[in-house]
């Protein structure tokens, strides 16, 4: 048993899963005495060497589970992967107190970390975000007969098995049949494909040329009451506005005081004053 374990720690279903199938099925299950034992070691001394011959010797059976969840398109390697860290998960918190098999309690662990990958990756919309929806989802896929539309028989008595109503059948039903579009167009698509992207269908407010118009003289407007009403202003006042507020680098009150020989406090005086003004004359109020 020691070879076969070494073996499968140098691979992984990502790399060679057809190996790493044949390999983990080498590795030989435990009797219930045995599974005891290494369980108790690591369940009441935290034996290391005990969880991983506990979980090496149940990776067949991640592998069997995550067949059953092929259906679903996604790679069995990653299903296999996701399935090992339920199975660790579950050998992490075993009670061989509890008189029962590892096998009957890690089958929950494992099985929840597939179907989290599952709705995770199946679709780029999520179909169940909810405990009920996902149940649904899950249950629903096992229950159809075929992959056309069930009709109200099918959906009446799926419903009234998982406990949920009619109308909760047919909404995941339309989620589970719907598939994922890409938003923008592919960079080859010809014209007639490319009108057909989500995109295309989004009505872009700013070309509305009546609004490009109004913007435009709304601006004007503006730009003309603006030189106006700074043409008003003495010298000064337009020197500081310029300083303050129309050069990348901006002078300080300190700055300005010291060039027309007054006070800080009065160059911010008639700083406001100016821009008073200004509000006045383009009517800011």
């Amino acid at each position: 048993m020691g070879t076969s374990l070494q073996v499968v720690e140098h691979l992984s279903p990502g790399r060679d899963l057809d190996a790493y199938v044949a390999n983990v099925s080498t590795i030989p299950i435990l009797n219930a005495e045995e599974e005891k034992t290494l369980a108790e070691r690591l369940f009441f001394d935290n034996d290391l060497e005990a969880a991983r011959q506990l979980v090496m010797s149940h990776m067949r059976f991640v592998v069997h589970i995550a067949r059953s969840y092929q259906g679903y398109g996604l790679p069995l390697g990653d299903l296999i992967q996701e399935g090992n860290v339920g199975l660790m998960k579950a050998v992490k918190r075993f009670n061989p107190t509890m008189g029962v098999r590892l096998v009957s309690f890690a089958v929950h662990w494992i099985k929840a970390e597939m179907h989290e990958f599952i709705l995770k990756n199946w679709r780029i919309v999520k179909v169940a975000t909810t405990k009920a929806q996902r149940k649904l989802f899950f249950n629903l896929r096992s229950q159809k007969k075929g992959l056309g539309w069930m009709n109200n028989d099918e959906v009446n008595a799926i419903a009234e098995d998982l406990g949920v109503d009619a109308a909760t059948v047919r909404q995941m039903e339309g989620r589970m049949a719907a598939t994922d579009m890409a938003f923008d167009a592919p960079s080859d698509a010809d014209d007639d494909a490319a009108v057909m992207a989500p995109s295309m269908f989004l009505e872009d407010h700013s070309a509305d040329p009546a609004l490009m118009v109004e913007h435009q003289n709304v601006e004007e407007s503006n730009n003309m009451q603006l030189t106006e009403a700074m043409s008003e202003l003495d010298e000064r006042a337009r020197d500081i506005l310029a300083q303050r507020w129309l050069v990348e680098e901006k002078a300080t009150l300190h700055e300005l005081a010291a060039k027309y020989e007054v006070s800080a406090e009065r160059i911010r005086q008639i700083e406001k004053n100016a821009m008073k003004k200004l509000k006045n004359a383009i009517m800011i109020v």
